[in-house]
C-alpha cells in the first residue's frame, strides 16, 4: 500500500495509490458520518452539480475496520499559492456553498482547507470526501478560522495591499494568520464591516484569549450558535468576498502579444508549427511553461489535450482563467509559476506538498518565447536550463530567441552582455546533452528558430 503524504494528518482516514489508481480508506471512526452523507442525498446532490469528486465504493465490505473508495482521480493537482485572484476567490465561494449546502442536509465541513480543493474544467470542486460530519444544533462551525486564513486573509491582503501577498500562504501552510493579515491591512479596512469582524476583530479575539483553555475557547466565539445563526456567517462572508475587488495595473509582460515583434504572417506561421509540433508528440498532458495568457495552450487544450498554462505574471494568469470562465472552455488551467523559484516540496518532512518537477515528467512541454528570459534575465545558464526541461517533460517544444531579437535586445540594454554561449551553437550544444532533436523550423520574418525536442532519458 503506497499510503500518499499528503492526508497523514486526516485521523478518519487516509489515500493510497494500488496499481496507478487512487484509493480512500475510511476508519470507523468516520462511518457515520461517511453513511449520511449518503443517506441524505447530499453526496448525490454534490456530485450531480460537479461540486464533489465522484467516487466508487468497493462492494467488500466484510472487514469492519476500514471502508475503501475509488475517487476520481484528477489529472494534476494545484495548490493555493499558485491561483490566481479570481481562482482563489471562486474557490472560497464554493467552500461556502458547500457549508451552506451540507447544513441544509443535515451536516457541516469540518474543513476549510483549500487544500481541498482542486480545478476541473475550468471549475473549482471539492476532493475530500471526508470533510463533512453530522451538524449538531447549536454546534459552531468548526472551520470558520481555517476559512479566514486559507482564503479571506489573502484575498483581503490582495485587495487591500498587493497580489503578491497570496504567497504567504507558500511559507503558511496553514493559511495566513489573523494576526499578521490584521497589521499588513491598511486602516481603512476597517470601514469593511465583513474584513473588520472576520479578520481584525477575530485576530485580537485569538490573541486576547491564547492559551486560557476552554474558558478563552468559549470567550473566542465558540458559544452555541442557532442554525439560522450559522447561515448568517456564511452569508455575511459570502457578502465580504464578493466586494472584494483586485485592480491589477499592468505588468511588463501582460500585453506581450500586443507589444512582440512578431507581424501577422510570422505569428500565424509560429502558431502552425507549434499546432504540428503538438501533434506530432500526441501527448496525454501538457505543459506550457511561459503561457502568458493562454495563446498557445489553447493550441492544445482545444485539441483535447490537457494543459497547464504556467506563467510568472499573475495579471497574465488572471486574464487566462477570466476566459476560461467567459468562454466555459475545458482541458486548461493557468497557474502562477516562477520557473526559477518553482513551487517547492513542502510541509511535514517535505512530502505534503509536492514541487513541480515532482508532478512531472509529462508527454510534452513548451518553452515559447521563454529561453532569454531565463538565461539573460535571470543568468541561467543554457546547460542548467536544458537539465531541468528533460526532468519536466519527454517532449520540449522550445523556441530559441537570439540576441538581434528586439526582446533580447530589450533586455540587454540595461545590463552588460556577459553571454558568450547565448546564440544559436551554443543553444544546440547545451541541449544535445539532455535531448534529441526531432524538427527544427526558422519562423519566417523573425530571427527566432522553433525546435521539436525528445529527452534523451
Amino acid at each position: 500500500m503506497n499510503k500518499l503524504p499528503s492526508s497523514f494528518r486526516d485521523p478518519d482516514g487516509f489515500l493510497f495509490m494500488e496499481e496507478g489508481r487512487l484509493f480512500r480508506q475510511i476508519n470507523p471512526g468516520a462511518f457515520d458520518d461517511y453513511t449520511l452523507l449518503n443517506k441524505s442525498r447530499l453526496y448525490e446532490y454534490l456530485t450531480s452539480k460537479n461540486l464533489l469528486v465522484s467516487h466508487r465504493e468497493h462492494d467488500d465490505r466484510s472487514d469492519s475496520d476500514k471502508i475503501i473508495i475509488e475517487p476520481e482521480k484528477l489529472e494534476f493537482i494545484s495548490y493555493p499559492y499558485e491561483w490566481s485572484y479570481t481562482q482563489l476567490r471562486d474557490a472560497a465561494l464554493l467552500t461556502l456553498h458547500l457549508q451552506r449546502r451540507a447544513l441544509e442536509h443535515g451536516m457541516s465541513l469540518k474543513d476549510a482547507t483549500a487544500y481541498n480543493i482542486q480545478f476541473r474544467n475550468g471549475k473549482p470542486i471539492l476532493i475530500d470526501t471526508l470533510s463533512f460530519e453530522k451538524y449538531e444544533e447549536g454546534k459552531p462551525w468548526v472551520a470558520y478560522k481555517q476559512f479566514c486564513q486559507h482564503f479571506l486573509a489573502p484575498l483581503a491582503l490582495a485587495s487591500y495591499r498587493d497580489i503578491r501577498l497570496t504567497e504567504l500562504l507558500r511559507t503558511n501552510i496553514d493559511g495566513v494568520p489573523l494576526d499578521l493579515a490584521s497589521g499588513l491591512l491598511p486602516s481603512k479596512s476597517k470601514l469593511n464591516l465583513g474584513i473588520a469582524t472576520h479578520i481584525h476583530l477575530h485576530a485580537k479575539t485569538q490573541q486576547k484569549y491564547a492559551g486560557k483553555g476552554s474558558e478563552g475557547s468559549e470567550a473566542s466565539g465558540k458559544k452555541a450558535i442557532k442554525k439560522i445563526g450559522l447561515l448568517g456567517l456564511i452569508d455575511n462572508l459570502n457578502s465580504t468576498i464578493r466586494k472584494l475587488k483586485w485592480k491589477p495595473n499592468d505588468t511588463e509582460w501582460s500585453d506581450y502579444y500586443e507589444i512582440t515583434n512578431y507581424d501577422d504572417a510570422s505569428f500565424d506561421r509560429k502558431k502552425e508549427l507549434v499546432s504540428s509540433y503538438i501533434q506530432k508528440c500526441s501527448p496525454s498532458m501538457l505543459w506550457d511553461l511561459g503561457a502568458n495568457d493562454g495563446t498557445f495552450s489553447r493550441l492544445a487544450s482545444e485539441k483535447g489535450v490537457p494543459t497547464i498554462a504556467f506563467d510568472i505574471d499573475p495579471i497574465a494568469v488572471e486574464k487566462n482563467y477570466l476566459r476560461i470562465k467567459e468562454q466555459k472552455e475545458k482541458n486548461l488551467l493557468p497557474l502562477r509559476m516562477d520557473l526559477t523559484n518553482p513551487s517547492p516540496s513542502l510541509g511535514w518532512a517535505h512530502n505534503e506538498r509536492d514541487s513541480l518537477r515532482d508532478r512531472g515528467q509529462v508527454d510534452c512541454c513548451m518553452a515559447l518565447a521563454l529561453i532569454h528570459h531565463l538565461c539573460i534575465s535571470n543568468n541561467v545558464p543554457l546547460g542548467m536550463v536544458a537539465k531541468y526541461f528533460a526532468a519536466l517533460g519527454k517532449h520540449l517544444i522550445i523556441e530559441f530567441v537570439p540576441k538581434g531579437d528586439s526582446q533580447v535586445d530589450i533586455l540587454l540594454a540595461t545590463r552588460e552582455d556577459v553571454f558568450p554561449h547565448y546564440h544559436i551553437d551554443g543553444f544546440e550544444e547545451a541541449f544535445s546533452k539532455y535531448f534529441d532533436v526531432v524538427e527544427k523550423s526558422h519562423i519566417e520574418g523573425t530571427k527566432r528558430t522553433l525546435y521539436l525536442l525528445k529527452s534523451k532519458n
